[in-house]
């Protein structure tokens, strides 16, 4: 079993507070908090090395993963990303602004509008997402594949409630 961590000596702290407490759900979800920091950090450098936003990554990432011709409604792109109608509208448009995607008019309905990736969003997500791989790799590195796996499939079962 490996040397203590700061949630060990923080849970440590509270049991003798509070021994009363079942402090276990802090063994798992602190340490989830704490990876979050550190993969936050991760993306933003993944990202920034691209010269990107985390932001404008998720946008081109939801139109990079739509496959040819990279286009893909603004609802679609809200409901891929989770803000909402107002904010979908303002990231579109910083969007174009950068030349990374450009509005279309939607040719099976004329009022509707898409939302296409450029060539030049193409390469700054596909550079991002290289390094991004490489980057969460190097953090998940201390687990072999199949920790790894395991790990994934129990997170997976956290998360199904969730989504």
């Amino acid at each position: 079993m490996p040397e203590n961590d700061e949630v060990d000596r923080i849970v440590a702290a509270w049991q003798r507070t509070h021994p009363q407490l079942d402090f276990s759900p802090l063994q798992v979800l602190s340490r989830v908090a704490r990876l979050s920091k550190h993969l936050d950090r991760a993306r933003r450098d993944a990202f920034a090395s691209s010269g990107l936003e985390p932001w404008e990554f998720d946008v081109l990432a939801a139109l990079r993963r739509e496959g040819a011709p990279y286009q893909s409604s603004p609802k679609a792109l809200l409901q891929q990303t989770l803000v909402s109608s107002g904010t979908m509208t303002n990231r579109i448009d910083r969007l174009v602004e950068r030349g990374l995607v450009e509005r279309r008019t939607d040719p099976h309905d004329g009022r509707g509008v898409l939302v296409a990736m450029t060539s030049r969003g193409r390469e700054a997500v596909d550079t991002a997402i290289r390094e991004l791989v490489a980057r969460e790799a190097e953090l998940l590195g201390a687990l072999s594949l199949a920790d790894q796996e395991r790990l994934a499939g129990l997170l997976r079962k956290l998360s199904l409630d969730f989504d």
